[in-house]
């Protein structure tokens, strides 16, 4: 693709507002109502998001799924050997991002981790398709393999191991984001987007808006 046509796509966004008129004070509740209406307007998987984080000066990113939130914070859960895993442990400053393209939205989120109780981990664990609890079993995720006929060898093996029952990986389990900065972004035409911004003060959240 040439560079002049990457540089005409463009999109003209119509489809909302969002003004501090229309805003919650809590920016966990105003993200309960955004994604309430994610929700409703049947977006493919409205739960996926972006997870940032960092070592050292290397940045990476990719995409996981929300798997719960309330006003302690975001959960979701992976293997904490894998990259991801491992630079949370070792930088626990991480960001999310959700981008629901049909309304025109994006919601930033920052703050810091903490792994979630051994307990909790494996309450959802054990909630899972049994083929995704093997999957999390067989996977030593970001690990280096021959090829994927190793991967599936060592699935079917356990499956035969362990029936209906397999066990949680010791190396795996949930994390909580505790934000400590929201943004909420919805798309307007002319790029005069809104961009309204929750930062955590000692007891409170301020507010205030972007310029686009």
């Amino acid at each position: 693709m040439d560079e002049n046509t990457l540089n005409n796509l463009r999109k003209n966004y119509q489809k909302g507002e969002l003004l501090e008129s229309q805003i919650n004070p809590n920016p966990l509740r105003q993200f309960e109502i955004w994604f309430e209406e994610v929700f409703k307007s049947n977006i493919y998987e409205p739960n996926a998001m972006i997870l940032a984080t960092s070592s050292g000066n290397k940045p990476s990113a990719r995409v996981v799924l929300l798997k719960g939130f309330d006003e302690r914070g975001f959960k979701f859960y992976t293997n904490y050997n894998s990259r991801k895993g491992r630079e949370l442990t070792s930088n626990p400053n991480a960001a999310l991002l959700f981008y629901w393209m049909e309304l025109e939205r994006q919601v930033r989120i920052e703050g810091r981790v903490e792994k979630l109780s051994k307990e909790e981990s494996l309450e959802y664990f054990n909630s899972r398709p049994l083929e995704s609890r093997y999957g999390a079993l067989a996977s030593n995720q970001s690990e280096v393999i021959p090829n994927r006929e190793f991967l599936e060898r060592k699935f079917f093996e356990l499956k035969e191991k362990y029936g209906d029952n397999p066990p949680m990986p010791e190396s795996w389990g949930g994390f909580l984001l505790i934000p400590e900065l929201f943004e909420f972004w919805q798309g307007r035409p002319g790029r005069l987007h809104d961009r309204i911004v929750y930062e955590k003060s000692e007891k409170s959240w301020k507010i205030y808006r972007l310029s686009p």
